[in-house]
C-alpha cells in the first residue's frame, strides 16, 4: 500500500484532518509517503522527525515499529532503508523551537521539514498519531501507524536511530547527565543528575523538571535542602 493513493490505511483518523485539507480528493494513484517521529518525551535535545517514500519493487523484510526493535537491528534497518528507498528524508526541530512554540508544535514543524524535504512530492502523506502538520499535500493520521503501515514504521526507524545518534553526541558533550543511557527521558538517575548539576544547554527550559532544576540554582536556594 505504500505507493497508492488510493488504498486507504486501517485506523486512519480522517477527522484529524486540518480544515483546508477536507476538500481533498482521494483515490488518486501516486507515492505514499510515512512520518513518525522521536524524542516527544525526553527533557533534553531535539525532536526529530522522518518522512520515507518506499519503493514497491524493492522490499524491506523486518520492518516494524522501532520501539520493539533492538538497537542492532535499528542501525541495520537504517542503513537499508537509506538505500532501498525512493527517497526519505530527516529532519529536526531545535531545543529553541521547542522551548519557544511548545513539543506538539515544534513536531510538526519536524515533520513538515521532512516531508518539505523529500525530493520526490508524495500524493498522500501517512503520519503517526491523530495530529497533522500543516502541509501542501493530502495527509492523514493514523494512530498506531507505526505498526501498521511499513512506510511510518521506516520513518520510526529513521527517526529513532537519529535521536539516539544525537543522545550520543550529547553524552560527549555533557557526560554527567548520561544521556547515552537514559536517551533525555525523565528516568530516576536524569533527574537526579539534572537537579545535581543543573540544566545543561541542551535541556528544554520549558519543561517542568528542568524550570525546577534550574530554579534551585538561583542564588540564595539550598540545592540539598530543596
Amino acid at each position: 500500500m505504500n505507493r497508492r493513493a488510493g488504498k486507504r490505511a486501517e485506523g486512519v483518523v480522517v477527522g484529524a484532518l486540518p480544515r483546508e485539507q477536507l476538500s481533498l480528493g482521494w483515490g488518486r494513484d501516486g507515492l505514499v509517503a510515512g512520518v513518525d517521529e522521536a524524542g516527544r518525551g525526553p527533557l533534553a535535545g531535539p525532536v526529530v522527525a522522518a518522512a520515507v517514500i518506499l519503493d514497491d519493487a524493492v522490499p524491506i523484510q523486518g520492518l516494524a515499529d522501532s520501539k520493539v526493535l533492538t538497537p542492532r537491528r535499528r542501525e541495520l534497518l537504517f542503513d537499508e532503508i537509506r538505500a532501498k528507498a525512493l527517497c526519505c528524508c530527516i529532519a529536526q526541530a531545535s531545543v529553541e523551537e521547542i522551548d519557544r512554540l511548545n513539543i506538539l508544535q515544534a513536531t510538526m514543524l519536524a515533520m513538515k521539514r521532512a516531508v518539505e524535504g523529500l525530493r520526490l512530492l508524495p500524493a498522500l502523506v501517512l503520519v503517526d498519531g491523530n495530529r497533522l502538520p500543516a502541509l501542501k499535500v493530502a495527509a492523514e493520521a493514523v494512530v498506531g501507524g507505526d505498526a501498521q503501515v511499513p512506510a511510518i514504521s521506516a520513518a520510526s526507524i529513521l527517526a529513532k536511530v537519529t535521536r539516539d545518534r544525537l543522545c550520543a553526541q550529547m553524552h560527549e558533550a555533557h557526560p554527567q547527565y548520561g544521556f547515552d543511557a537514559h536517551k533525555g527521558y525523565p528516568t530516576p538517575e536524569h533527574l537526579q543528575a539534572l537537579f545535581q548539576h543543573g540544566p545543561s544547554p541542551v535541556h528544554r527550559r520549558s519543561y517542568a523538571p528542568v524550570q525546577r532544576a534550574e530554579a534551585l540554582r538561583l542564588p540564595g536556594v539550598d540545592v540539598h535542602s530543596a
